[in-house]
């Protein structure tokens, strides 16, 4: 067995271990031990060097990062969203390392019963004068990579990315989700995340495993192997519109169109994980052998997995708002924000230690407390948690961003294939393509607010790859083919950041998608129509307007209602007193379940609207009106129900009376 080691470290523990132990005294061993410790102990401390300088140079580029984002804030530079600079910062930290920092191995030939084993040993026992070692194996390392080890110190344990920085992105995209304009398109964004994940993963394996059997080039794949490429399918499905995003935010698109792109990102990383472990977990009898009940143990796995998770976080979640209210931990807002944040990791791994889906069950416990510990937390407590994990996401984001730039160039076994790399930019536009246009339609079938085509064709554009599928193509790179996927997906995640990401507002020019649009506008418009002499205290909600377009039906309505008459009062502080919800013999668990205090029930503007608040659509209204006057409906169920979107009995209302004269 040949391992490539530390000279210094490894050449002493392979010599000592071949010398025959009869041929030393003990006083001889005893000097030979201490040296071997000392030169151990100045490789540890060598270690532990250059582990803090790479820290110290990640650190130095997340704040070249910040500094650069606020010069082109200042700029109102709008070209090249955060994560774009982060890959740039990358690309060329990395591009150094590469021709910098060169350390050749040295190969040396272990003696011992481990040199016969038919495999490499996880662990490796040197054992000296009493005393044993222990090595770790760390990689496979593969005659035609490249020899040298340039960068490695930049190079983290992929387990990293999974425990430390993808829970905080996702938890985040769950706790500050706009639930309301998200809602509103429940329907379309689970067709999308669903249906339409599940397609493009099909339809770009499939295309990529053709491409393996053209014989045009020779690949690592199997010509017989469609597992691996359905996996590279599933985990290149992966959307991460960070880039769109933003420039939706900052340039008030359609708040319809940014909550279909943004919700269908969100679910869309929940199913492409779930459906990654489901397709690897396909396991025929007999290899290269098509089996009808292996696809259904896979089919299996993806529900019992995604469900399993989805109940998670979301009893998760309940707890933590079930002890929030029941508890004066509102007293104590530093204790309380610190419950709230580790309860919300737990929920990560908890799903991950009962063989689930983190990811899919912080999301969820991201939502559920959203809705509900949210508004049993102190004013304190609210503003510290969506502060903490908003700078907790701007971070662990940029800091992956960073290290996708770093691995471009520091990652030593690339496989290049160009011709793999090309076919899978048409694969996954095919796919993009083939998921959005067709689902469109069967979702335009229920809404009467249609999806236009305009629509369609930006939401194809905003396929943008980032954090989840580099995650899932790091994971694991013990082979050629996985490591074929990692070197593909960099290249896909760079074209699509810096070539769909910078070129955003060109497309929504070209597609002619109006921008600067108020989330309320077209409601505004008629009840100022009505204004004029129309009643005035009709509910806004059932007007034929934009969002009357969007009441809603069947499944959600009916949640709605069981939400705002049941599982909120009993979660939260809001809603009817519990003794009025429960017959008469439960009036005791009633009490129990009732809030000993009342919590401060602040307004939660800032969490509902993502682009105006009411004092903003207040000023605009004014201009627009003239001599009007404006008043709101500040109710906090009332604004709650309409973060959730469900057009409750009193849902917030912009009411326009005429001015006395």
């Amino acid at each position: 067995m040949k391992m490539a080691v530390s000279v210094k470290a490894f050449l002493l523990a392979a010599i000592t271990a071949c010398v025959s132990a009869a041929d030393t005294t003990p006083a001889s061993e005893l000097e030979k031990s201490l040296e071997f410790e000392g030169a151990t102990a100045l490789e540890v401390e060598e270690i532990h060097r250059r582990n803090s300088l790479s820290l110290l140079l990640m650190i130095a580029l997340l704040i070249c990062i910040v500094l650069t984002i606020w010069l082109f804030k200042v700029k109102s530079f709008r070209v090249l969203h955060e994560t774009g600079f982060s890959l740039i910062y990358g690309i060329l930290v990395g591009l150094i390392a590469k021709y910098t920092s060169k350390n050749e191995p040295v190969e040396v030939e272990v003696c011992g019963e481990n040199a016969f084993n038919s495999s490499a040993p996880d662990k490796l026992y040197l054992k000296y004068s009493n005393v044993t070692y222990r090595y770790s194996l760390s990689e496979r390392l593969f005659t035609s990579s490249s020899g040298s080890t340039y960068g490695d110190t930049l190079l983290f344990n992929p387990e990293t990315f999974f425990f430390v920085l993808l829970p905080p992105i996702i938890f985040f995209a769950g706790y500050d989700l706009r639930r309301k304009y998200f809602f509103r398109n429940i329907g379309a964004i689970l067709i999308y995340a669903f249906a339409g994940t599940t397609i493009s993963c099909f339809v770009i394996g499939l295309l990529m495993y053709a491409y393996t059997r053209t014989g045009w080039e020779v690949l690592p794949i199997g010509t017989d192997n469609l597992v691996e490429c359905l996996l590279f399918g599933a985990l290149i499905s992966a959307t991460d519109p960070v880039t769109v995003l933003a420039i939706f935010h900052d340039l008030h698109v359609d708040v319809d169109l940014f909550a279909m792109v943004f919700g269908e990102s969100v679910m869309n990383d929940a199913v492409a994980i779930v459906l990654f472990r489901s397709i690897g977990e396909y396991s025929p009898s007999q290899h290269n052998v098509f089996e009808v009940t292996a696809v259904f143990r896979s089919i299996g796995i993806f529900i019992g997995v995604f469900v399993g998770s989805f109940a998670v976080g979301v009893v998760v979640g309940l707890l933590c708002a079930l002890f929030t209210k029941l508890t004066k931990i509102q007293e104590y807002p530093l204790m309380e924000s610190g419950l709230f944040v580790l309860v919300s990791y737990a929920s990560y791994l908890v799903a991950e230690s009962a063989d689930l889906t983190g990811i899919v069950a912080v999301l969820f416990c991201g939502i559920t407390q959203a809705h509900y510990t949210y508004f049993n937390l102190s004013k304190e407590s609210r503003a510290r948690t969506k502060e903490f994990f908003e700078l907790l996401n701007f971070l662990a984001e940029n800091f992956v961003f960073v290290y996708m730039g770093l691995a471009l160039f520091t990652f030593p076994y690339h496989r290049w294939n160009y011709g793999f790399i090309l076919f899978s930019f048409l694969a996954i536009t095919l796919g993009r393509i083939v998921n959005v246009i067709p689902l469109s339609f069967v979702a335009n079938l229920k809404r009467r607010n249609k999806i236009p085509a305009k629509f369609q064709a930006m939401m194809i554009f905003a396929g943008l790859r980032g954090a989840i599928a580099f995650a899932l193509a790091i994971r694991n790179t013990g082979s050629e083919v996985r490591q074929l996927f990692l070197t593909t997906t960099l290249v896909i995640v760079f074209v699509t950041v810096f070539v769909n990401g910078g070129t955003t507002q060109v497309a929504l020019q070209f597609l002619k998608i109006e921008v600067g649009v108020h989330p309320e506008q077209d409601r505004d418009i008629v009840e100022l129509e009505r204004a004029d002499g129309a009643a005035h205290d009709s509910d806004l909600h059932q007007m034929p307007s934009r969002t009357g377009a969007h009441a809603p039906t069947g499944v959600v309505r009916a949640w709605t209602g069981m939400d705002r008459r049941f599982v909120r009062p009993i979660f939260t502080s809001r809603g009817p007193p519990l003794t009025e919800i429960f017959p008469h013999r439960l009036h005791g668990l009633a009490r129990f379940l009732t809030a000993p205090t009342s919590v401060d029930k602040t307004d939660d503007e800032q969490h509902s609207a993502p682009y105006y608040t009411n004092e903003g659509l207040a000023d605009d209204m004014v201009r627009l009106t003239g001599p009007a006057q404006l008043s709101f409906n500040d109710d906090n169920d009332s604004n709650l129900d309409a973060d959730l979107g469900g057009g409750g009995d009193r849902e917030e209302e912009l009411m326009i009376t005429e001015a006395s004269a």
